[in-house]
């Protein structure tokens, strides 16, 4: 019966269309999101892909889509995954896996704001995190994670990105012997929190260590800022450890918790050689631009801290109970959890949590961890803000705006009076919010983006399925202004912004043929040439406007491996050129100026297949093609090549 009560709730709130919307957008707003002809955006908006396994790229204020990045699944549109150079990324310790579910996004920061170096993904359904070089937009390193599952609450930095940290959404069975019964959970399954760390200099991620918590479910996490920079916050649930629907079964209680971990003082115990070192395996996958190929290595250690046994620098924070978000104020003092079944918002002081520890202020422990009062960690609450809380982000000005799924509206309110100051609707069942430097120590506190579940009839009807949305709004005034919504690619969750002055000047334009050392590099026409080994070939190809050399290719058999290692000789911006061949079990590469791109094809009959470039690249684009015999195996069909050729000539060997 309880069951059934939160669902009709739910699904009469979740149904609720927000009055007036056709006025909901006004006049003036057209002005305000208008990007002219050849001019930029403010504003680079990245955006998970969710069930897509992407990222997408946005310019604020127009919406336009600028780019998708692939980072956890095949992109057929330039070959990620497909190609030889790429395949690594996508290799786990279950072998090669051509998708993900991505959900949240992490800008790289120096003293608290976005830096622009780096961009970082989590992959829910596998646990890994991405790195994205944000000057050339390509995925450079994925990292697998031992001992996690549903890799939910990551990646999230600290604010000079020491660290990326991963928390598993679902516990598991940790160690030699996992084969045990489900009903065993409370027994036998653990939680833990990956911590990655950064290098500095180029951005190389590296498992430092893992925490090692009680069997429970971690939402989302951040990082403190200044008073607090040496904290981690996360978002806990299922605190009655249930395994079996916990739709109702982890809603017991009354509140779960927030984590908040002394990441300083777990550096101390490593140094104190207080962790244990254990046997996991998982993949770690790093793309080098100079070869443009990616390697995939197997690791098979992971150091652990156990907090019910290292003490003083774990604690839990009870909080309204199914936190989501946790969200730290530019400041780091002010802590906001977000009770999705909750009607109000509690916001915690980092002062009086550090308080109450020294003082032991404690209501028990959990498991070993020590339980802070409520009431000793707690500001105040936010007094009926809105039906189901989610995720708040800051505008540096004082004040906070919190997304409500249950009611489809964004709330502002103010940190310090707690007082709630304007709320706009949204359409509909709004997830996460973003500010550009929003979750930073200095919001730029212009414009919230708005990312919606649901759309129903935003667009034109497209099938059962229709497109997810996001709604921009103007919040330099004292009211928010919705002023534009546009639809998103995948399942939109957590996405990130920063000025696109940050980014444009240093985006990488074309690959220094010179520097090119790929191993297969073909740096000139006159180096073009096919190999034969065994029943592998190796074709040196290059492409430039608008011909490939080769391009007419004779000799290869059926069942022959054979490489098409293509260098795009072009030295000029935006001159990317495709390839493929007709047959192949593959998609399409696409090959940037100055970069070699490997696609492999293995012809399954005799004929004569055309090669083209997939790339519109020049006027004379759809003359750019060419041909390749392939005769039965065993055949003795010499092995010829060239281009240009005259229909007597004979193609040198």
């Amino acid at each position: 019966m309880r069951l059934c009560s939160i669902a009709v709730l739910l699904v009469a709130f979740a149904s609720c269309k927000p009055r007036n919307e056709a006025g909901a957008i006004t006049a003036g707003a057209a002005e305000k999101v208008y990007v002219a002809p050849g001019k930029y955006d403010e504003f680079y908006n990245f955006v998970s892909g969710g069930f897509n396994g992407q990222v997408s790229v946005y310019g604020i204020p127009s919406g336009r889509l600028l780019k998708i990045i692939p980072v956890f699944s095949v992109m057929p549109e330039n070959g990620y995954g497909y190609s030889e150079e790429t395949k690594p990324m996508l290799e786990t310790s279950h072998g090669s896996l051509p998708w993900d579910d991505q959900h949240h996004l992490e800008l790289s920061q120096k003293d608290g704001t976005p830096d622009g170096r780096w961009l970082f993904a989590n992959a829910n359904n596998t646990p890994r995190v991405a790195r994205i070089n944000l000057a050339t937009f390509k995925t450079e390193e994925i990292l697998e994670l031992p001992n996690s599952a549903g890799n939910h609450s990551s990646p999230f930095c600290t604010e000079n990105t020491e660290y990326v940290v991963a928390g598993t959404r679902f516990s598991v069975p940790i160690g030699d012997n996992q084969d045990v019964p489900i009903a065993d959970y409370k027994k036998s399954f653990n939680g833990t929190i990956s911590f990655i760390k950064i290098d500095s200099s180029n951005g190389r991620m590296s498992l430092a260590f893992q925490l090692l918590t009680p069997a429970i479910n971690f939402d989302l996490s951040h990082a403190g800022k200044g008073k607090s920079h040496d904290w981690f916050f996360f978002s806990c649930y299922n605190v009655e450890q249930a395994h079996t629907l916990l739709e109702v079964n982890a809603s017991q209680r009354d509140k779960d918790f927030i984590m908040a971990v002394n990441w300083k003082k777990a550096e101390e115990y490593i140094r104190n050689n207080k962790g244990t070192l254990k046997n996991s395996r998982y993949a770690h996958n790093v793309y080098n631009e100079t070869t443009h190929s990616a390697t995939s290595t197997i690791e098979n250690k992971v150091l652990t801290l156990d907090p019910s046994q290292l003490k003083d620098f774990v604690y839990f924070i009870p909080c309204p109970k199914s936190p989501h978000g946790v969200d730290i104020d530019p400041t780091g003092e002010y802590i906001v959890g977000s009770g999705k079944l909750a009607a109000l918002i509690p916001v915690f002081s980092f002062d009086k949590l550090m308080a109450a520890i020294e003082k032991k202020d404690f209501d028990g422990d959990y498991q070993g961890i020590p339980v802070v009062k409520y009431e000793s960690a707690l500001y105040g609450e936010v007094q009926k803000p809105g039906l189901g809380p989610l995720h708040t982000e800051f505008d540096g000005k004082g004040n906070a705006y919190t997304s409500f799924f249950v009611s489809s509206e964004v709330v502002k309110w103010n940190i310090k009076d707690l007082k709630v100051l304007d709320r706009k609707p949204t359409y509909y069942s709004v997830g996460h919010l973003c500010i550009p430097g929003g979750d930073t120590k200095k919001p730029f506190g212009k414009y919230l983006i708005a990312y919606n579940k649901i759309t129903k009839d935003r667009y034109l009807p497209t099938g059962p399925e229709l497109a997810q949305s996001a709604q921009l709004y103007d919040i330099s005034g004292d009211k928010m202004e919705l002023i534009l919504d546009f639809p998103t690619v995948g399942e939109p969750h957590y996405a990130q912004a920063l000025p696109a002055e940050l980014i444009k000047n240093n985006s990488v334009k074309y690959f220094k043929i010179d520097e090119n050392k790929h191993p297969y590099v073909t740096r000139g026409e006159k180096e073009a040439k096919v190999v034969r080994e065994g029943n592998k070939v190796h074709v040196y190809i290059t492409a430039i406007r608008s011909h490939f050399t080769p391009d007419n290719i004779e000799g290869v058999r059926v069942g022959d491996e054979v490489y098409f290692h293509v260098t795009n000789l072009e030295q000029d911006w935006d001159i990317p050129h495709g390839f493929a061949v007709k047959g192949a079990a593959n998609a399409e590469i696409l090959i940037m100026p100055g970069e070699t791109c490997t696609l492999k094809w293995v012809p399954d009959a005799e004929g004569v297949f055309p090669i083209y470039c997939t790339d519109f690249c020049s006027a004379l684009h759809q003359e750019m093609q060419g041909y390749v015999r392939v005769s039965k195996a065993g055949a003795n069909t010499p092995l010829k090549y060239g281009t240009n050729l005259p229909d007597s000539a004979v193609a040198k060997n």
